[in-house]
């Protein structure tokens, strides 16, 4: 994060794990959970990162995460009128890695820390867990859950795990 702002990695030497992503991930796994990485990486589109640096980054990911299943990458720019249906805040990556993997939308969690995946889930119709990590932008819907970092976030998807949470129902957890 730079001036309140996020930034990808421009390097695989820059790329590091969130804290708690390879035990909460792992704990995720076997509880049941397919395990799915939807990012939009428009610098690619933009012509300001190759499309091999982040595709070793995300061999370096899956390296460090096993318990990943599939990765959903949406190269788009983003900087078009209309927007793409597999770029966040759109569903498309969630839509297509249900129809790849076989999976329920409306059983199924999206977490993120931008509000493009907050709208993206809520478009999908998943839950959604906001992790609060300071960055200067509002997001435009409110997610089911709001934590402060990756670790809160998977205890609520294992409390929540067979609720059947959908809609309108929100916490605030801290």
């Amino acid at each position: 994060m730079r001036a309140g702002k996020p930034y990808p990695p421009a390097t695989l030497e820059e790329f590091q794990l969130v804290e708690g992503v390879v035990s909460g991930c792992h704990m995720l796994k076997q509880a049941g959970f397919i395990l799915v990485v939807a990012t939009n990486q428009p610098d690619v589109g933009r012509g300001t990162q190759s499309k091999a640096n982040v595709e070793a980054i995300h061999q370096q990911l899956r390296h460090l995460v096993p318990t990943i299943d599939h990765i959903e990458v949406s190269y788009d720019a983003g900087n078009t009128p209309a927007p793409a249906p597999r770029r966040k805040p759109e569903p498309g990556m969630l839509i297509d890695s249900a129809q790849t993997l076989g999976l329920d939308l409306t059983q199924s969690w999206m977490v993120g820390d931008r509000w493009r995946d907050i709208d993206c889930g809520h478009a999908a119709g998943c839950q959604t867990v906001f992790i609060d990590l300071g960055h200067d932008e509002k997001l435009r819907s409110e997610p089911h859950f709001t934590v402060p970092n990756f670790m809160a976030a998977v205890r609520v998807i294992l409390a929540h795990k067979s609720d059947g949470l959908i809609g309108s129902f929100k916490k605030q957890l801290r």
